[in-house]
């Protein structure tokens, strides 16, 4: 798997930051303005002048606008965590108007709330002390890309992030990365929570992100999760057997009467809130799955649903109302697809 450090590559590393907002050869260290200008008063330029950026009160900023061909391979950001359901991050690949990524910084980074830290070590998405949020997806472009946050706060956000790339040759068969968020809140009754359709193209669903938040008492987990592919109507081709067991848990994740969190490269329940008695309502749980050695194929389309069910006294299985978010990640040849709206700031609002 590490086989290709060891060989030569015809591309260049570089990285786009607030003290080399272009990433162009020879140009960090340079700033002579930033929000470390005052710090640096004795030293000058060279030293740490424009180590973060402010995010307006409800404005844009842009953090990245590169041309050329190449790919991400590696996005680190902080500073802005009390707030991270209302910063959205957007990715635009090659001139595209519509952003193949739209979600709110945390539940992109699988931290749809950071109240409480929790380590997250998975190879596709870290998260470090005691705010450092990574990513290590591998996001190829031919002509250039955009990344911008949008602060839906009324209060200036400073951020820290660093991009790092490789400018080289995309091959044909690279695909686009692309990231969706979604949430129904609460669920309606027996139906299932969606978390992807409409999508179009050739590619490989790589990964889902679910902050659940529950609603009644008792187990959670009965549902089951449905891969649509290439056609599919009523019935899907892949259909798990519960969410726990999606997350390559099993039996509640419950280990002597008690939730039991956990964090691997490819899967995990990796944050539960501490309100006492497992089975209470109004508990909420961060869990990941990468489907990073068994990527999920399709030919022309894809949808994924959810389902959320618990149990009766006479056990027979309950359809819950919860509170469920979603980001679906995938790769595809297409950048045409048109996503849904991303809700309101007030929706995206933590309960």
């Amino acid at each position: 798997m590490l086989d290709f450090i060891s060989k030569k590559h015809d591309a260049r590393s570089f990285s786009v930051c607030p003290e080399n907002f272009t990433g162009e050869k020879g140009g960090g260290g340079r700033a002579t303005e930033g929000t470390g200008l005052e710090c640096a008063r004795e030293l000058g330029v060279g030293w740490k002048i424009s180590p973060s950026v402010d995010v307006p009160a409800r404005g844009t900023l842009t953090l990245a606008d590169v041309k050329g061909s190449g790919a991400i391979k590696h996005i680190w950001i902080t500073g802005m965590l009390n707030a991270v359901r209302r910063i959205i991050i957007r990715i635009y690949w090659d001139g595209s108007e519509t952003p193949s990524v739209e979600v709110p910084l945390g539940d992109f980074f699988a931290n749809a709330s950071y109240d409480e830290y929790r380590q997250l070590s998975s190879l596709a998405v870290c998260c470090n002390p005691k705010e450092g949020l990574n990513c290590y997806w591998t996001m190829p472009y031919r002509k250039g890309f955009k990344i911008t946050l949008e602060n839906l706060t009324d209060e200036d956000s400073r951020t820290y992030y660093q991009i790092d790339c490789e400018e080289r040759k995309v091959e044909d068969d690279e695909l686009y990365f692309h990231a969706q968020f979604r949430r129904s809140n609460p669920l309606e009754y027996k139906k299932a929570h969606t978390l992807l359709d409409g999508i179009s193209g050739k590619g490989q669903y790589v990964g889902t992100y679910l902050y659940w938040g529950v609603n009644n008492n008792g187990w959670w987990g009965e549902g089951e999760i449905k891969f649509y592919l290439d056609g599919d109507d009523e019935y899907p081709t892949i259909c798990g057997t519960g969410t726990e067991d999606y997350f390559c848990g099993s039996h509640n994740f419950d280990v002597d009467g008690k939730y039991k969190e956990f964090s691997t490269p490819y899967s995990g329940l990796y944050k539960i809130d501490y309100t006492d008695g497992t089975y209470k309502s109004n508990r909420r749980f961060g869990m990941y799955r990468w489907h990073i050695t068994d990527p999920i194929y399709f030919d022309s389309d894809i949808r994924v649903t959810i389902q959320a069910l618990g149990w009766r006294p006479d056990l027979t299985y309950k359809p819950l109302c919860d509170d469920i978010s979603s980001v679906s990640y995938w790769y595809s040849d297409t950048l045409s697809d048109k996503y849904p709206s991303l809700p309101e700031r007030e929706f995206l609002e933590l309960i």
